[in-house]
């Protein structure tokens, strides 16, 4: 970085979500998109990458020894067309704030993940999905345009009829496209900001895995969690839930006036003073067996918040450090729909090796999109944490051997782990996407710990 350039930088110790692998970087905050074009242009020969809200589980967003760019730095409302949904936002702008500007107005984001402490870049760098994906794809299919700032120090208009190539390359791109700017988003109509949620406790995996099969066309949103710890009988039982939107004349009729109210609440966080170990087969065992215990059997149409069905972890600030120092690691993968039996394997596998997972969510996919490096694709993916152990490394080597000979892949914004070797086969447009990334970026600027780790670029 110029000597000459004004712009305020920390040195700064940063972690994924997971906390496994802290680096060093130079984090720098620009005020405006020129600031950022000239922060890029200044760049040495460790690269930047961008940086949202730092709820990518493993390395995507930390650069050691370089530069990273703090996305909320650039946040804000640009446009809104209230009577279309149609929203422009600054990139560094959270799900929450758009949430808590719109959900009141009748509008709610097109795609949500598990959190809504994520950037709209990092929405479309990661191509985020959500419990929606068999009905409304990823984040970045309602992306109407983008604002990249791409290697060259050029701020060029992206949209996927205009640049087709570039889009398919910047949306899951993991940040290695360019400075995602701001961008255009349509979102979707709600008419109250409560879910109809339908509820089943099921005996084992078998059971939850066909009544997604028999019945997730007919709800708007879908997930499973499955409690890990049990074995035998009750290996994979599950608590299945599905909903939709209610209508303003449901919210009316159970006597709710005010049918948009929005106002999540959050705690504050635990102290960072947790050991590692705290959550062990045991512990974990004796709250899967509440939770599994306190869901009702069979309940239909009952009214949850946004922050109840979406985000119940938000309601804990940085509950991530009830791991401890260790931290944790996210395991996701996806395998096409006749591979389910590798979703069984996998169960079975780590509910028998001793793995505590209090949280292990099973959803179906609908069917992939055109972006390169984009995760979903048709089928089923699990998703879960677990706590670092010794031997972990090896059984999920083992595990992800058998996810790519099915065809399926591992989530590269959750992971901290998988072997480079594997991910060409796991994303078999990576070549395509190299050679767009390597267009908008020939000098290189932009890298990141996790690109120097699985060799992307």
């Amino acid at each position: 970085m110029s000597d000459s350039l004004e712009v305020d930088a920390t040195e700064e110790l940063l972690v994924g979500w997971g906390r496994t692998a802290p680096t060093h970087a130079t984090v720098v905050h620009p005020h405006s998109p020129d600031a950022a074009a000239e922060i890029v242009a200044s760049v040495g020969e460790r690269g930047i990458v961008a940086r949202g809200l730092g709820r990518g589980y493993g390395d995507c967003a930390q650069n050691a020894g370089g530069l990273v760019v703090d996305g909320p730095s650039l946040s804000g409302l640009l446009d809104l067309d209230w009577e279309h949904g149609r929203v422009r936002v600054r990139a560094g702008t959270s799900l929450d704030d758009l949430m808590r500007w719109l959900v009141p107005l009748g509008w709610f984001v097109p795609v949500t993940p598990g959190t809504r402490m994520v950037t709209v870049g990092g929405a479309i760098a990661a191509d985020i999905h959500g419990k929606n994906h068999h009905v409304k794809g990823t984040f970045a299919q309602h992306v109407e345009r983008l604002t990249l700032l791409d290697g060259r120090g050029e701020i060029r208009e992206v949209t996927p009829e205009s640049d087709p190539e570039v889009f398919r390359a910047t949306a899951g791109g993991m940040g290695l496209t360019g400075v995602i700017l701001d961008a255009t988003v349509r979102m979707t109509p709600i008419g109250s900001s409560l879910i109809t949620v339908d509820t089943d406790r099921t005996a084992d995996l078998d059971e939850v895995m066909q009544l997604m099969v028999e019945g997730d066309a007919d709800y708007e949103y879908s997930v499973a969690w499955i409690d890990l710890i049990a074995t035998g009988r009750n290996m994979g039982r599950s608590i299945l839930q599905r909903g939709r939107f209610a209508s303003a004349e449901e919210v009316a009729s159970a006597g709710v006036t005010d049918p948009y109210r929005y106002s999540p609440k959050q705690l504050p966080s635990p102290p960072d003073l947790f050991p590692s170990g705290l959550l062990n087969r045991l512990t974990v065992r004796a709250f899967n067996e509440l939770w599994y215990r306190k869901a009702p059997a069979c309940r239909r149409d009952e009214l949850q918040t946004i922050e109840q069905f979406f985000h119940p972890l938000d309601m804990v600030a940085e509950w991530n450090r009830i791991y401890g120092p260790r931290g944790f690691l996210q395991w996701q993968f996806v395998v096409p729909d006749e591979a389910g039996e590798v979703v069984r394997t996998a169960v079975e596998r780590l509910s028998g090796s001793g793995v505590s997972s209090f949280l292990a969510v099973l959803k179906r996919f609908g069917p992939a999109n055109e972006h390169y490096l984009s995760f979903p694709r048709q089928g089923w993916t699990l998703a879960l944490d677990i706590p670092v152990v010794s031997g972990l490394d090896r059984l999920l080597d083992e595990l992800d051997t058998q996810v790519v000979e099915a065809g399926g892949a591992v989530y590269l914004a959750k992971d901290s782990r998988v072997r480079p070797e594997l991910v060409p086969l796991m994303y078999p447009q990576l070549e395509q996407w190299r050679s767009v990334r390597d267009e908008l970026d020939p000098e290189g600027r932009f890298r990141s710990d996790l690109a120097r780790r699985l060799r992307l670029c």
